[in-house]
C-alpha cells in the first residue's frame, strides 16, 4: 500500500541551476537582473526548497543579486541585503518548502507599512489570519492569534521585534511551521527546539523594512504556457490620515422626457475620528497583503474578519462578518472551556456540549462577533450600497474603499444615512 504520508517527507530532485538571469532588451539597450540561487544545510545536506507547492513539483529559490532598471518612471535597485529570498535558517527538522517561504516573504509585504509598533503577521496560504499591533511583541502576537486562532494552526508567523521569551513561549502553545523575527533573545531557540518541524527563520536586516514601504520590484507572474507577465509591484500609496480623500461623488441625472442632464454633489457628512482614522490607515495597509475580492473589518489595530478571493463584493463582506462571528464563538468556548467550539460536544457529551454551544452562540449574537466598531476596508470600489450595507447592519462605523465606482453617489448616500464615515483612497488593492 502507498505511503501517503511519505510524500510530505521527500526532498524532491533539484535541477536548476545555480545562477539565473533575465534581461530586459530594447533596441541595442540590455538590462539584467542577475539571480543566485538560495540553499541551507540542514542534517547535513545542503539544499535549497523541499518541493514547490505540492509534493513532485520541483523548486528553486533565487535571490536577486544584482540589476538596475528603470521602467518608465520607476527605477528598480536591487536591494543588495535581501528579506525573504535568503534568510538565515536557525532550526529546521526539514528543508524549508515553496510555501513556507512565500507565506513569509507576503508576511512582511504587510510588515513593511506596519514598522512603528510591536506587530504580528500570521499567514496561511499565502493571505493573513490574524495581524495585530500591541504594545508590547507578546501582546500583538497575542491578539494576531485570537483573531483566527483555528487558521493560524499551521502558519507562518512573522514578527518585526525580537523575539522575546514571553512570545516564544505563546508561539510554542500551538502548532506552527514558521517562524521569521529579526533577532531571538537568549533562551528563546531553547524554547523552539521542544518543536522539533519548526522552521524558525533570522532576518536580520527586518529594520530595512521602512526602506521597503514606497519600493517597487519587478513582479513576474508565470503562465500556463511558459509566458510570462512583468509588472511594477504594488505599493499602497494612503499609509496616513492625509492620504485619504473625503467620500465624494458626482451624479448625473437625464430627463428622460427631455434628455437634459443635470448633475448632483454627494459628500459624506461624517469624516473619521481619530481613532477611526488609525483602524482605516491600518487596515488599508493589511489590505495589500490579502488576496482579492476581500474585504476586511479591523478594530483596535486587529483584524476582526478577513474574506478574500470571493468573486462578489457581497459575498466576500458575508464572508469576513460570518468568519468573525465563528471566530468570535470559538475564543469564547477557548477562554471559558479551553476547548474548540467544535470540541464541545465531544468534551461534554452531546446534550451538555449543544447546550454550551447555543449559550454561546446567543453571547456572539448579541455582540454581532465583534464587529460593532470596526472599520470596513474594501479593496475596490462597492459597486452598489449592498455590500457596505453587510458591514453597517453589524454596527461598522467607517468604511475605506478606493472609490471610483459609477453609484459612488448611493454608496455615500447609504453611510450618510447610518451615520458612517467613508473615506476613498483612489488606488484600487487588488491582488492575484
Amino acid at each position: 500500500m502507498k505511503d501517503l504520508k511519505a510524500a510530505y517527507k521527500t526532498i524532491e530532485q533539484d535541477h536548476f541551476a545555480p545562477e539565473m538571469e533575465i534581461s530586459f532588451i530594447d533596441g541595442g539597450k540590455r538590462t539584467t537582473l542577475r539571480y543566485e540561487k538560495t540553499t541551507w544545510t540542514v542534517g547535513g545536506e545542503d539544499k535549497g526548497l523541499r518541493y514547490g507547492e505540492n509534493p513532485g513539483q520541483e523548486a528553486a529559490l533565487y535571490r536577486l543579486v544584482n540589476g538596475n532598471i528603470a521602467i518608465g518612471e520607476v527605477e528598480t535597485i536591487a536591494p543588495g541585503a535581501p528579506l525573504a529570498s535568503a534568510p538565515e535558517l536557525l532550526q529546521s527538522g526539514k528543508h524549508p518548502g515553496k510555501t513556507n517561504i512565500t507565506d513569509a516573504d507576503n508576511a512582511l509585504n504587510i510588515l513593511r507599512y506596519l514598522t512603528d509598533k510591536p506587530c504580528a503577521v500570521i499567514v496561511k496560504h499565502n493571505n493573513p489570519c490574524g495581524v495585530a499591533l500591541g504594545s508590547t511583541l507578546a501582546e500583538a502576537y497575542f491578539r494576531a492569534n485570537k483573531a483566527d486562532r483555528l487558521a493560524a494552526f499551521g502558519g507562518c508567523i512573522a514578527l518585526n521585534r525580537e523575539c522575546d521569551l514571553e512570545t516564544a513561549k505563546l508561539v510554542a502553545e500551538n502548532y506552527a511551521e514558521v517562524v521569521v523575527a529579526p533577532e531571538f533573545a537568549p533562551g528563546v531557540m531553547d524554547v523552539f527546539a521542544a518543536k522539533k518541524n519548526l522552521r524558525v527563520f533570522r532576518i536580520g536586516n527586518m529594520a530595512r523594512l521602512r526602506d521597503y514601504t514606497a519600493r517597487r520590484t519587478i513582479d513576474f507572474k508565470s503562465l500556463i504556457d511558459g509566458g510570462i507577465v512583468a509588472q511594477t509591484s504594488f505599493c499602497a500609496e494612503a499609509r496616513r490620515p492625509e492620504d485619504m480623500m473625503p467620500a465624494a461623488a458626482t451624479r448625473k441625472i437625464v430627463d428622460k422626457a427631455t434628455g437634459e442632464a443635470t448633475f448632483e454633489e454627494h459628500k459624506i457628512a461624517r469624516m473619521p475620528t481619530a481613532r477611526e482614522f488609525e483602524d482605516l490607515v491600518f487596515g488599508w495597509l493589511v489590505e495589500a497583503g490579502v488576496t482579492s475580492n476581500s474585504v476586511l473589518y479591523v478594530k483596535d489595530g486587529a483584524t476582526v474578519g478577513i474574506g478574500t478571493g470571493e468573486q462578489d463584493r457581497v459575498g466576500v463582506a458575508e464572508i469576513a462578518r460570518d468568519k468573525a462571528y465563528t471566530k468570535h464563538a470559538d475564543w469564547i468556548a477557548w477562554e471559558k472551556y479551553g476547548k474548540p467550539f467544535n470540541d464541545l460536544r465531544l468534551a461534554f457529551g452531546e446534550e451538555d456540549g449543544a447546550r454550551r454551544q447555543e449559550e454561546i452562540m446567543e453571547q456572539t449574537r448579541a455582540e454581532k462577533g465583534g464587529l460593532p466598531g470596526c472599520a470596513m476596508v474594501s479593496d475596490a470600489f462597492f459597486p452598489f450600497r449592498d455590500g457596505a450595507e453587510v458591514g453597517i447592519r453589524q454596527g461598522i462605523t467607517s468604511i475605506v474603499q478606493p472609490g471610483g465606482a459609477i453609484r459612488d453617489w448611493d454608496v455615500i448616500d447609504c453611510c450618510n444615512e447610518a451615520g458612517v464615515a467613508m473615506v476613498f483612497t483612489g488606488q484600487r488593492s487588488f491582488r492575484h
